[in-house]
């Protein structure tokens, strides 16, 4: 049978990308996507996913949410939080996605300034039939990783392995 994608066949390749070029793949999967999965602490240490839509500043995602929900809760008593993006996946040549594993912090809209200027309220607010000249007064939640496992299987085209760990650079 022929292989659709022959360089899929064998062993994993093991390059490691330069940083630039990571961080690029990175941004552009954070922003042609918006929806992720976050992953809090419940009390009792068990695990609590939420999809929730998301947008990017940089390497942080931000999503607004009440501050009564499971996850504002969780996130307030341990601010350590997980959020996986994923690409649609079609086969492995497709598997594309990205893993945030950092601290979560909750700003009030007084106090969220850059995040609220590229937070895009309005047409959640337009497609629900809200005003939009009163924007929203709940709470923007803004992860902020400490890494990001990378994977893209197409890299292996190029002898690189299909998982990269990213780190914020070190001042």
């Amino acid at each position: 049978m022929p292989l659709t994608n022959p360089w899929l066949e064998g062993p994993t390749p093991t390059g490691i990308l330069p940083r630039a070029e990571l961080e690029e793949r990175i941004l552009n999967l954070l922003s042609t996507q918006n929806l992720a999965v976050v992953a809090t602490v419940n009390r009792d240490g068990s695990p609590s996913a939420t999809p929730i839509r998301y947008y990017n500043l940089g390497f942080e995602i931000f999503y607004s949410s009440w501050d009564s929900s499971v996850k504002s809760r969780n996130l307030r008593r341990d601010p350590r939080v997980s959020a996986g993006i994923v690409v649609p996946y079609v086969g492995l040549a497709s598997s594309r996605g990205a893993q945030l594993f950092g601290t979560a912090r909750t700003l009030a809209p007084a106090d969220a300034g850059e995040y609220w200027e590229a937070f895009r309220w309005q047409s959640e607010y337009a497609e629900r039939g809200r005003p939009l000249d009163e924007p929203p007064t709940d709470p923007l939640t803004v992860i902020t990783p400490a890494r990001i496992l990378y994977t893209d299987h197409w890299l292996r085209r190029t002898g690189h392995a299909p998982r990269q760990t990213w780190h914020p650079e070190q001042p």
